[in-house]
């Protein structure tokens, strides 16, 4: 996974709550497990309204997205957070998310903010197509600061996902391995 420090970029507003993961990726798209790919499914239903928010110019080619509370609930498909980081979006602001959903982004290094609403309501002003800077070493999202677990910040900003946490313990697990011999001679199996 790659390092996030920050990213300026354009904005997308989707002010809509409680937007679900069955919305986001649905259940159709759901039968491979590659991380790509998925962006062309993002939102497949709502896509097909020409008014839907992101079909409209100033969304094109958006980095943040900006939408309501209660952001990814539902169903704990990882292809959610898969589906946003393949269309493009690097960081998602909300007043609130879906609990698996924000962990399965932090696990691929999509950036979920949560902000106060009142501030979010601000950034939407702007409107979409908007330019924005997200930075979480100095935690803050334009002119608005926001808190961030000190794990997860450290992991996004070194780019560490679940096997880059593992392998910086890779001296302690082979010595623990070494001083733990298997009980069974697993060359045997093979």
């Amino acid at each position: 996974m790659k390092p996030f420090r920050r990213t300026t970029g354009r904005v997308a507003v989707l002010d809509r709550a409680d937007v679900d993961t069955d919305q986001l990726i649905p259940k159709q798209f759901l039968k491979r497990i590659e991380r790509t790919g998925f962006g062309e499914f993002l939102f497949y239903d709502w896509m097909q309204d020409d008014g839907f928010e992101l079909r409209r110019p100033e969304a094109q080619g958006a980095a943040i997205l900006l939408t309501g509370r209660n952001f990814g609930c539902g169903s704990s498909r990882e292809h959610a957070a898969w589906a946003l980081q393949d269309y493009g979006f690097e960081v998602v602001v909300a007043p609130s998310f879906g609990d698996i959903f924000r962990t399965n982004s932090l696990k691929i290094g999509l950036l979920p903010v949560t902000l106060p609403e009142d501030d979010l309501r601000a950034l939407m002003a702007e409107g979409s197509g908007a330019e924005l800077t997200v930075d979480l070493e100095a935690q803050t999202i334009g002119p608005y600061g926001f808190d961030f677990d000190a794990f997860d910040r450290r992991r996004l900003l070194e780019g560490l996902d679940d096997i880059g946490l593992t392998l910086r313990h890779e001296e302690e697990i082979a010595a623990f391995e070494a001083a733990h011999p298997s009980p069974i001679d697993t060359r045997a199996l093979g």
